[in-house]
């Protein structure tokens, strides 16, 4: 029984404009158990990395060598997890 939550803070600027939010989502461990018998945390483990294959074996990440996830294109990933069972949010921080 509960629930997983992983998240960020992030505080930089955008646009000029310093910025503070927390992307985060939360994934219960019992829908986690009945939909693949296992609990949130393999979920949220095994789901990112389904992704990442994904998206290499798609041609969307390519290249040659070792790169840190910082170097390739988010916004496919994110896309994914959204339809991959791991929605994320985002909360805005007044600065």
């Amino acid at each position: 029984k509960g629930k997983t939550n992983i998240g960020i803070v992030a505080e930089g600027l955008k646009d000029g404009k310093k910025r503070k939010i927390y992307i985060y989502q939360v994934k219960d461990h019992e829908e986690c158990y009945a939909e693949v018998m296992s609990q949130g945390v393999s979920y949220t483990t095994g789901v990112p990395a389904m992704i990442g294959a994904k998206l290499i074996l798609d041609g969307i990440w390519s290249g040659k060598g070792v790169f840190n996830m910082e170097q390739l294109d988010p916004d496919p990933f994110m896309e994914l997890m959204n339809t991959q069972g791991l929605p994320w949010k985002v909360m805005e921080f007044e600065i």
